[in-house]
C-alpha cells in the first residue's frame, strides 16, 4: 500500500509541474502567474479540492499521440472564496499553450454542470491559444459544449470570467456570456480573428493590444468591464466583486456588517447641484457620500462615461447604482449608454440585487451618428430592463429629467417602487428655451427680451418637481442630505416585495 500511495504522489506532483518548470519559467517571464498560483490566489487556504488530474487528451494523430500532460490543459474544480463555494477551472498555458481539446472541454463542462446542480458561482480564468488545431471538429464541439452552458447558467449563477493571457477565435464567446470579464493590462487579449488575419482580409495593419488588448475592450468596444494591473490585482477584484453577489438566484447577496449609520445626514449634498443649470458636476461624489462606508465598486469605469454603474451596500445590504454622469455628454442617453446600463440592470434583477437610479438626464443624445446606430432600438433596451425588472427600484432624481428619459430612467410609469426628487429637480418635456421657441416660435422671433420672460414663466412653472409630486409620480421631495436615510428606509419597507411578470416563455428584448 505505501508503494502505490508514493507512486500516486509522484503522479500528482508530476501533473503539479503541468509542462514542466521550462514553460513555467517562460510563463513568469511575460509577467504572468501559473494556472495553479492563480488558484491559490483566489480561493481559501486548503479549500481546493482539484478534479480530473489525472485526464489526459485522447487524439491519436501522429504529432501529438505520444505527448501528453496529466490534466490536459487546464485545472478544474471547487473551492471557496471567504467561504462561499465556488467552482473554478484554470487554463494552464504551458500545457500545450492551455488550448482546448475534447478531453479538456469536458473537464470544464463536468464542472459548469455541478455549478449549477448545487447553486454556486463559477469563475473560469482564461490563457489558453484556443482550438487544439490536431483534434479539429472534436475540440470546436467542445467550445459549443461550454458556450450551451453559459447560456443555461445565464441568471441562475453568477459567472465571471478572467482573461489573463490570449483568448481568440471561439473562445472569446464562453466570456461574452457570462456576466463580468477582468482583463490584465499587458498580457491578456480578445479577439475574433487576430492581427494577420485581420491583415490578409481587411489590408489593416494593427497590433493585438490595438486589436483587443485591455484599454481597448475598457474603454472602447465596452466587452470588459475590468482592467488590472496584473494577475494578482484582477483576483482581488474578482474577490470584492464576489461579495457584493448571492451564490444564485434563488439566494439574497450577503449583508456584511457596518458600523455606517443608517440615518447619517450628508449636509454636503445640500451644496452639491450648482446654482446654473448647465454646470457639470460628479455624479461620483453623490454616489460615494451615501453609500455605506463611502465605498462604491463601479463597474466599466472607463466605457460610456456618460452613465455610472456599479455595486454599493445601504445598511450592509447590496445594492447596484445606475446613475447619469454630467460631467460626460451632459449625461445623455446615448447607444453605448443605454446598453451598458441595460444589461447591469438585468444582471441585478436576475440575482435579486436592488436598484437604485440617481437621474440627471436632458435626453438622448440627438445625432445622425446616433440614429444611424440605431439609439431607437439601443435605447429601449434600457426602457426594456427597467419595465421588466421585478427587484426594488427606488429613484432619486436631483437635477433634469427631460422627455423620454426621464420615463425610461426608473419612473414610476415603469413600477418604480419609490421615487423621489431633490427640490433642485426639473421634471419636464424639454428645457425652457427649447420649450419657448417651440411654444411661441412666432412671438419671440428677434425679440430676446420676450424669449427670457417666457423662459422664466416656464421655469417657473415646470421646471421643478412639485408638478410631478401633484400627480403622485413621485413619492416625496427631500432635502439632499436625507438621501441615505431615505433610501435605508425605503429598502426596509421593500424587504419582502413580491412582484411577478406575467408567465412566457422568454421576452423578446430588441437587440
Amino acid at each position: 500500500m505505501n508503494d502505490l500511495n508514493k507512486k500516486l504522489k509522484a503522479k500528482k506532483r508530476k501533473a503539479s509541474l503541468g509542462g514542466g518548470k521550462k514553460r513555467i519559467d517562460a510563463q513568469h517571464a511575460k509577467g504572468k502567474l501559473t494556472a495553479r498560483q492563480r488558484l491559490d490566489l483566489l480561493l481559501d487556504e486548503n479549500s481546493f479540492e482539484e478534479w480530473d488530474i489525472f485526464v489526459e487528451h485522447r487524439n491519436d494523430s501522429s504529432d501529438s499521440k505520444d505527448d501528453t500532460f496529466m490534466g490536459d490543459g487546464v485545472v478544474t474544480g471547487y473551492g471557496k472564496v471567504h467561504g462561499r463555494l465556488v467552482f473554478v477551472y484554470s487554463q494552464d498555458f504551458t500545457i500545450f499553450g492551455g488550448s482546448l481539446s475534447e478531453s479538456n472541454a469536458k473537464k470544464i463542462c463536468k464542472i459548469m454542470d455541478h455549478a449549477i446542480k448545487v447553486g454556486a458561482p463559477i469563475i473560469g480564468m482564461n490563457d489558453s491559444g484556443g482550438a487544439r488545431i490536431q483534434e479539429g471538429v472534436a475540440s470546436l464541439g467542445g467550445y459549443a459544449d461550454i458556450f450551451q452552458r453559459n447560456v443555461l447558467s445565464s441568471g441562475v449563477i453568477p459567472q465571471l470570467s478572467l482573461i489573463m493571457g490570449p483568448c481568440a477565435g471561439g473562445a472569446v464567446y464562453s466570456p461574452a456570456i457570462t456576466d463580468f470579464i477582468a482583463m490584465v493590462k499587458n498580457t491578456s487579449n480578445m479577439f475574433v480573428t487576430g492581427p494577420n488575419v485581420v491583415k490578409t482580409v481587411t489590408h489593416e495593419s494593427v497590433t493585438a493590444e490595438e486589436l483587443g488588448g485591455s484599454h481597448t475592450h475598457a474603454t472602447k468596444s465596452g466587452v470588459a468591464d475590468f482592467q488590472c494591473d496584473n494577475d494578482a490585482d484582477a483576483i482581488t477584484l474578482i474577490k470584492k466583486l464576489l461579495s457584493y453577489l448571492p451564490s444564485n438566484n434563488k439566494e439574497k447577496p450577503p449583508v456584511i456588517k457596518t458600523s455606517d449609520q443608517l440615518n447619517r445626514m450628508e449636509k454636503s449634498l445640500d451644496s452639491v447641484i450648482p446654482l446654473n443649470p448647465s454646470t457639470p458636476y460628479d455624479m461620483r461624489e453623490i454616489l460615494v457620500k451615501i453609500l455605506d462606508d463611502n465605498d462604491f465598486f463601479e463597474v466599466q469605469n472607463g466605457f460610456a462615461k456618460n452613465i455610472i454603474i456599479g455595486f454599493g451596500r445601504i445598511s450592509g445590504k447590496a445594492v447596484g447604482i445606475v446613475a447619469n454622469q454630467p460631467k460626460f455628454l451632459a449625461g445623455c442617453l446615448d447607444i453605448d449608454a443605454s446598453k451598458k446600463a441595460a444589461r447591469f440592470i438585468r444582471f441585478c434583477d436576475a440575482f435579486n440585487i436592488p436598484i437604485l437610479t440617481f437621474v440627471d438626464v436632458p435626453g438622448f443624445m440627438p445625432g445622425l451618428r446616433q440614429e444611424l446606430g440605431g439609439i431607437i432600438k439601443n435605447g429601449a433596451k434600457l426602457l426594456y430592463a427597467y419595465a421588466e425588472a421585478t427587484v426594488a427600484k427606488i429613484t432619486i432624481i436631483t437635477r433634469k429629467a427631460y422627455g423620454g428619459a426621464y420615463d425610461v430612467m426608473s419612473s414610476k410609469h415603469l413600477r418604480g417602487d419609490v421615487n423621489l426628487a431633490w427640490p433642485t429637480a426639473e421634471i419636464a418635456v424639454m428645457g425652457a428655451k427649447g420649450a419657448v421657441e417651440i411654444l411661441y416660435k412666432n412671438e419671440v422671433k428677434g425679440d430676446i427680451r420676450k424669449m427670457n420672460e417666457l423662459a422664466q414663466s416656464y421655469e417657473e412653472k415646470f421646471l421643478n418637481p412639485f408638478e410631478a409630486a401633484k400627480l403622485g409620480f413621485l413619492d416625496d421631495v427631500i432635502q439632499p442630505r436625507e438621501t441615505r436615510m431615505k433610501i435605508a428606509k425605503s429598502l426596509q419597507m421593500l424587504e419582502n416585495k413580491t412582484l411577478k411578470n406575467p408567465w412566457r416563455k422568454h421576452g423578446n428584448i430588441p437587440l
